[in-house]
Order: C-alpha cells, then sequence, then structure tokens
C-alpha cells in the first residue's frame, strides 16, 4: 500500500515517461568507485553536457548559484599532477618518493575529471548561509552522480588534504571567497573493480519523530 501510494505521489511530479520504479531504482542502484577502479572511456561532450545540466535542477536559496564546476581536461593532468605534489610537500615537507609518486598518479586516474567548487554565502546572498551553499552544491553534486549512472557510467566523488592547499588555490585561481570542495570523477568500470552494494542505513538509524513531550508548554495545537 505504501509503494502504491509512493508511486502516485512521484508520478505525480515526474515526466510521463519516468515511472516511479525508475526514479527510485536509480537512486537505490548508484554506487561510488574510486577512480582507481575506474577505465575509460568517460562521456563524450554530449553525455558530459547530459550530466552538468542535470546539476543545474539542483535547489538554491535565492537562485544565487552559489557552485560552479571546473573540469581538468587531459591535456592539464600533468599540471594538476604537480599540484598535488605540491600540495602534499605543504602539509609534509619530508614526504616520501613514494608519497610523491602516490600524489601524482592521483591526477590521471579519471578519464572525467571536475572539481565542484562553492562560493561563501556571504559573497552571492545575505540570507544565505555557507551550509545552505555547500547544500546545493551536494544536491547538483547528487543530480550529477544520478545523472552519469542513468548513462551507464561509473562515478565517484574525492576530496583529500589538496583541497585545502594554498597549491590548489592557485592552480584553479580560486576568489579568496571560494572554497574546493571536492573532485567529481566519471568513468568506466573496470573489470577489476567491483561496483560494492555495501550496507545502507535502516530508516530508523536516521529518522526521529518529535515526541509530544518533548515540546515546550504553550506550543502545542
Amino acid at each position: 500500500m505504501l509503494h502504491d501510494s509512493l508511486n502516485t505521489t512521484l508520478s505525480t511530479f515526474l515526466a510521463p515517461q519516468v515511472s516511479a520504479e525508475q526514479a527510485l531504482g536509480l537512486m537505490q542502484t548508484r554506487r561510488t568507485v574510486r577512480p582507481k577502479n575506474m577505465t575509460g572511456p568517460g562521456p563524450d561532450a554530449e553525455q558530459l553536457e547530459l550530466i552538468l545540466s542535470a546539476a543545474a535542477h539542483a535547489p538554491d536559496h535565492g537562485r544565487v548559484q552559489p557552485w560552479r564546476m571546473i573540469q581538468v581536461p587531459a591535456v592539464a593532468r600533468h599540471a594538476l599532477a604537480q599540484t598535488f605534489v605540491d600540495a602534499l610537500l605543504e602539509r609534509e615537507p619530508v614526504a616520501s618518493e613514494e608519497q610523491l609518486q602516490r600524489a601524482r598518479e592521483k591526477a590521471h586516474r579519471s578519464p572525467e575529471l571536475l572539481l565542484m567548487v562553492v562560493k561563501r554565502a556571504d559573497d552571492v546572498n545575505a540570507e544565505a548561509t555557507f551550509a545552505e551553499s555547500c547544500t546545493a552544491a551536494g544536491c547538483a553534486l547528487q543530480n550529477m552522480l544520478l545523472a552519469a549512472t542513468a548513462l551507464g557510467f561509473a562515478s565517484g566523488l574525492t576530496s583529500g588534504g589538496s583541497l585545502q592547499s594554498a597549491s590548489l588555490r592557485r592552480f584553479f585561481k580560486l576568489a579568496e571567497s571560494e572554497q574546493a570542495i571536492c573532485f567529481l570523477s566519471l568513468g568506466t568500470l573496470a573489470e577489476r573493480g567491483q561496483k560494492m552494494r555495501g550496507e545502507r542505513p535502516c530508516i530508523s538509524e536516521y529518522l526521529t519523530v518529535l515526541n509530544s513531550v518533548d515540546i515546550p508548554v504553550g506550543c502545542a495545537a
């Protein structure tokens, strides 16, 4: 009964050609794939445009567009690799050659690589908080992950200490009011890469119901 009700409710808002089962199935089958478990091909120009266009449908308080994406093409990967090395040396001046090599390799793993950048809230909308800006960026990322999944591509988000480094900020020419949030990787699942289903939390683990005894006197209906 609940499933039928949910199906009817979702179908009211979804395009006629998309069923609630398809929409929910897409969400439930999305999995994070690490860049090291990806191979080519990545999305072509038309497919990438579809993925990026999905981001535009994310919630955005005040329609201020508090986030942007930066694509890192193949010709820029060598320079990004050096940036990762410089960022590591900022944190660990005595990093070993093995550590430096691992940092370099990270720049070349993803067939398609993009950086998510968020603006501080007070730079775009006095009424919106930075938390709201990050939430908008997160929704945009989820839309892109789902779009990539729908197109049959592996996808995943990565972060790390380099995002806070001066080296990375210089490389991407970030404004003082901007913060790099994460990288979005897109590609094809490699044969050696197993897209693990993973344990998902039960609703009871993240949902609580406000008890009437917790409501202050005089506030109850």
